[in-house]
């Protein structure tokens, strides 16, 4: 298999189980628990799940065995489809399909060095589950958890509903009250150290004397805590956070997920708040799509947690400007992963805990819905008060707020912002789509390599004739422009790779004989447009054709031909969704369709062989046409004799080959 490709697999799932599953699951029954269908052709539609809409644009095709949203543009395989709708992990959807189609399980052997690894994982959520339990119990059952844990979260007006639904505990205040209890239930010190619930130098409780909050991951295990000490002790931090283990990596974990992932994908956003006691409060009042950060900045993890299930996020702040521009970078950063960000402060000493308290649920929610401000806006609008006129820091101002444009990836959201922003800052729009340009110019350049450049080249946007998630930020087509060539070669390969078809045997010389029974050589289609485009050595200007042509190329030269199963199951999500665009097509004649009209229609398939014939001819012509006017742009700026005899003799070349694949096309060539 290809270094730079995995098809998803679980380290437990046996391959051969997976093979079984993608095998025996049918893609109208496994949507149709989940969609009501109805036939239209050989196809299936329904409303989409995954946008609002009134007119049905969700296709699913049983014969391919994939569906595609032509509205939102979401499509994959059955699996896909679960891990979408359900939110699971990819093993998650296998496990779920496998289930309905009672498939058994068949888990791989794991080497010693796995089995210690999964042992090492599963004894320190062992250690941590019953952490959770001993601190609950310290709170509810002990005499000084009562006196002081209890106590504090009753005069926060925290309900016994919340304590119990957040599992809230206390540790008490000893020096290994918890170590020791552990120790005598038979666990081992070297997991609770792992853990980090004791310490490796003296091997004492890290939470001592505190209220514990458990940290659960999205399916609700316990991976860590945070604890609030109620002392004033003077080198005693108020809140500590379990440390970083094998387990617990605080940057991909956001406190109160587990609880408010379903009222995030109902109200689709995501409020993001502080602390934990503002999740719990918000959560006692009704409003229960918010997570916390846990006091730190957002990281892209976090924020590709909450994409999961929602592409919206609210800010709720209590009004300390300084903390608000702290967390700058990371809203830039939500930004950058093409989400919505509307920010909501509270009045001047209020947090959404406290304000929370001191209003009735409708009101709360009335002012979020009221104050939410776009990001964009607001901190153009907080920035513009500090600079105060002084023509130094406006400037200042201009460039912050342009580059957190920027890094937008959607062109029309950023036309929209910088508009507004125009009229916000008396600046000409010219000038800020100037300074734009220049940024993001900068800022591809600096990413070239780590993320091929999809600004740099033709998008996707002309696939199906509907806008893509992949490939950048929508481009007008230039001039030798190749993108539908190359993309049409691509859908020939998904689609038709594995078929073959026919041609006359060549003579030694190359001339093709008249065609006569018994000298047809049979050829896969993947072959012979791989050998037809690698013979000449042409490239895919788009990233992901490239990298799809790259996966053929390297099969073939192996005599092998990925199936489209390769593709749609590809790791590269960006990938795994062109081969959906590409080998999904909306409109197709049901099986019965001439029988009934009496109408013979020829099928793309039918004519496959000069289809693909002219595919690869016209990719060709673009080629060479590209290649053409780089010719002429570089003889323009040439003053070297040798040189430009070398590049005018490239350019004859070039137009002779122009004219022989224009013959073989049946084109006309128009004078340049």
């Amino acid at each position: 298999m290809p270094s730079k490709q995995r098809v998803f697999s679980s380290p437990m799932i046996k391959k051969a189980t997976i093979d079984q599953i993608f095998e025996t699951a049918r893609i109208e029954e496994v949507v149709g628990d989940f969609v009501a269908l109805k036939q239209r052709g050989v196809n299936r539609i329904g409303l989409c799940p995954f946008h609002n809409e009134k007119t049905p644009s969700f296709t699913v095709s049983p014969v391919k065995g994939i569906y595609k949203c032509f509205g939102c543009g979401q499509g994959g395989n059955s699996i896909n489809f679960v891990m979408e709708h359900e939110k699971y992990s990819y093993p998650e959807a296998l496990r779920y399909v496998a289930k309905k189609y009672s498939i058994d399980i068949e888990e791989d052997e794991l080497t010693d060095e796995e089995v210690q690894q999964q042992s090492e994982r599963e004894s320190q959520l062992l250690v941590l589950n019953y952490a959770k339990e001993y601190y609950v119990k310290n709170l509810l059952e002990t005499e000084e958890g009562k006196a002081i844990g209890l106590s504090y979260f009753k005069e926060r007006g925290v309900s016994d509903e919340m304590i119990e639904k957040f599992e809230l505990g206390y540790s008490l205040d000893t020096w290994d009250g918890f170590t020791k209890s552990a120790l005598e239930k038979g666990y081992k010190l070297e997991y609770l150290q792992k853990a980090g619930l004791t310490t490796e130098e003296k091997a004492i409780d890290r939470f001592k004397g505190r209220m514990i909050f458990p940290i659960h991951n999205y399916s609700g295990k316990v991976l860590g805590f945070g604890g609030r000490i109620l002392k004033n002790e003077a080198k005693a931090a108020k809140y500590i956070n379990s440390p970083e283990t094998e387990i617990y990596e605080k940057r991909k974990v956001l406190y109160g997920i587990y609880f408010s992932k379903k009222a995030i994908i109902l109200e689709d956003n995501c409020y993001i708040v502080e602390g934990y006691t503002d999740v719990i409060s918000l959560h006692q009042i009704g409003v229960e799509n918010v997570v916390s950060s846990s006091g730190t900045a957002l990281t892209v993890d976090q924020i590709r947690l909450v994409k999961r299930i929602t592409k919206n996020i609210t800010i709720l702040f209590d009004g300390d400007a300084a903390g608000i521009k702290a967390s700058f970078k990371g809203i830039d950063l939500i930004l950058q992963e093409d989400m919505n960000v509307k920010i909501v402060l509270f009045p001047d000493g209020q947090d959404p805990d406290s304000y929370a308290r001191s209003v009735d649920p409708d009101e709360f929610k009335q002012f979020i819905t009221e104050n939410a401000r776009d990001f964009i806006s607001f901190k153009t609008g907080l920035l513009m008060d500090e600079a105060d006129n002084d023509p130094v820091k406006k400037t200042a101002l201009v460039r912050e707020i342009v580059q957190t444009i920027a890094v937008i990836p959607d062109a029309i959201s950023r036309s929209v912002y910088i508009q507004e922003c125009s009229k916000l800052l008396g600046i000409s729009e010219q000038l800020l789509i100037n300074e734009l340009n220049k940024l993001r110019k900068r800022n591809a350049s600096k990413q070239r390599n780590a993320d091929a450049g999809y600004d740099e080249v033709a998008p996707l946007d002309y696939i199906k004739g509907h806008p893509s998630e992949v490939g950048g930020a929508r481009q007008e087509p230039i001039a030798g422009n190749a993108e539908p060539q190359e993309r049409d070669v691509i859908r020939y390969l998904l689609s038709y790779g594995l078929e073959k078809i026919v041609f006359p045997e060549e003579k030694s010389d190359g001339d093709l004989k008249e065609a006569q029974e018994g000298e047809e050589i049979e050829i896969e289609v993947a072959k012979f447009i791989v050998e037809e485009i690698a013979n000449d050595d042409l490239n895919f200007d788009h990233p992901l054709y490239n990298t799809v042509f790259t996966e053929y190329k390297k099969l073939v030269k192996k005599n092998k031909t990925p199936s489209q199963e390769f593709f749609l199951q590809y790791e590269d999500r960006k990938v795994a969704s062109l081969a959906v665009d590409l080998i999904f097509s909306p409109h197709e004649l049901s099986e019965n369709w001439e029988e009934r009209h009496k109408i013979v229609v020829s099928s793309e398939a039918q004519s496959l062989k000069n289809a693909v014939e002219r595919t690869v001819y016209s990719f060709k012509m673009a080629k060479v046409k590209q290649m053409l006017l780089e010719k002429r742009e570089a003889l323009k700026e040439l003053e070297d004799g040798k040189t430009r005899d070398d590049l005018l003799q490239e350019h004859y070349n070039l137009e002779e080959a122009k004219k022989l694949i224009s013959k073989y096309l049946g084109r006309v060539l128009s004078p340049n």
